[in-house]
């Protein structure tokens, strides 16, 4: 016997700021769910929550800022030292080695501050455009760009606004179509609504306040 054919309506993709404008009035306390004081923190924060919960992240961080006040206070730890620290947080040796590079940088080329350039970022040790754009938004107040993790990688591809797994394609079309103020937080939108709603496996579509008109309801 042949299986059953799932029945999926064709729809147009999703409208960019109706959309948008729906997120902002279901999730009015989307905010950045890693915990900072500083961008120095911030940036290290970010760095380890690859591959990693946030929830995770936070709880290594509470002691790893505890001991560690500043980018040289890293920059002068033992590698080893650092992994020991933040095994938890999954890929450990390689984050242990972006970070203290990346501290020993900002401690002798910055003066222990961290760049609010886009382009001075991104040259750091385990450094990308998200995590730059995230410490830019979220310390700084400098939208230079929307965030591209996995949640908003996969809501924009369901919503129809994209067919690709490039997160810098995927930026760049965002940032085009959304108004530079809405960046920032037009990422923790998205982030709040595929841990809630949208998610991975098991899309909650029947209690989803876009299922009427989003392209992937059903699948």
């Amino acid at each position: 016997m042949k299986p059953l054919a799932i029945s999926v309506t064709k729809r147009k993709a999703l409208d960019y700021q109706s959309t948008l404008k729906l997120l902002k009035k279901k999730y009015p306390d989307a905010h950045c769910a890693l915990n900072f004081k500083n961008p120095f923190q911030l940036l290290i924060a970010t760095i380890l929550s690859a591959q990693c919960t946030d929830e995770r992240v936070n709880i290594v961080t509470k002691d790893l800022f505890a001991q560690y006040k500043k980018p040289s206070d890293l920059a002068n730890e033992a590698v080893e030292t650092i992994e020991t620290v933040i095994r938890s947080t999954g890929f450990y040796k390689n984050k242990a080695k972006n970070i203290k590079a990346c501290c020993q940088i900002l401690s002798e080329k910055y003066q222990d501050q961290v760049p609010k350039q886009l382009e001075q970022l991104v040259e750091l040790p385990g450094v990308g455009r998200k995590t730059a754009n995230v410490v830019l938004g979220n310390a700084y107040g400098i939208a230079s760009g929307v965030v591209v993790d996995t949640h908003v990688t996969r809501l924009s591809n369901r919503f129809g606004w994209v067919k690709t797994e490039d997160a810098v394609k995927i930026e760049s079309l965002l940032n085009k179509n959304f108004e530079s103020k809405e960046w920032v937080m037009l990422s923790h939108y998205l982030i709040s609504h595929g841990r809630a709603i949208c998610k991975a496996r098991s899309p909650s579509c029947e209690t989803c306040f876009l299922a009427n008109s989003c392209p992937r309801k059903g699948l």
